[in-house]
């Protein structure tokens, strides 16, 4: 299964307060986000990170709190937080990092995936219904994402804070856009 997240923001304190995060420190949100990814997120599924993952870390801190994530396949979308990791020493953090990822539509019910930290108003595949996936804006609760599913916009937040503190699977949002037919690779929306 393919899983996604985005501002994890693992390290900042600060984080806390200024989203509201039910935390009371800085290792508690840590501990919780991570647990939740472990429940969530198998050694051998794939979860990709749409930025923001640590906040004023370390590279070895950085390090030390990716590998108490279990999954194995942890690819970076790199957002406006995070270090070039493959520029350092500890290259092997992620499986792969970039600043822009395209999932080719096999792999996601037919739908092209547009991987990027930052919302966008519009992006490549948007009229032949790829959808963009993306962080940045910690939206609360799912009113942002049900906005766009109500004016046929195929963009959803992964952030954390959007998604109660969990990462999202692929066939979550492919059932959040298309419904019970996403299961058999149907998906016409209304553009």
């Amino acid at each position: 299964m393919i899983y996604f997240a985005a501002d994890t923001h693992f390290g900042h304190s600060n984080i806390i307060e200024a989203t509201g995060r039910p935390y009371p420190t800085v290792e508690r949100m840590n501990a919780a986000l991570i647990a939740n990814i472990n429940d969530r997120v198998s050694a051998s599924d794939t979860l990709y990170v749409l930025g923001d993952f640590s906040y004023r870390t370390t590279a070895e801190e950085a390090r030390r709190l990716r590998s108490r994530i279990n999954c194995r396949n942890v690819h970076l979308v790199r957002g406006n937080h995070d270090k070039h990791w493959s520029e350092t020493k500890f290259a092997d953090i992620f499986a792969s990092e970039q600043d822009y990822l395209e999932i080719k539509p096999g792999f996601a019910e037919g739908h092209k995936l547009v991987l990027f930290h930052y919302p966008l108003l519009s992006w490549n595949g948007r009229w032949r219904a790829a959808i963009h996936l993306h962080g940045h804006i910690h939206s609360q609760g799912a009113s942002y994402n049900e906005r766009n599913r109500e004016t046929g916009i195929l963009r959803y937040d992964v952030g954390v804070d959007a998604n109660g503190y969990c990462p999202v699977s692929r066939d979550e949002i492919l059932e959040f856009f298309c419904g019970v037919e996403s299961a058999r690779g149907v998906c016409e929306m209304d553009l």
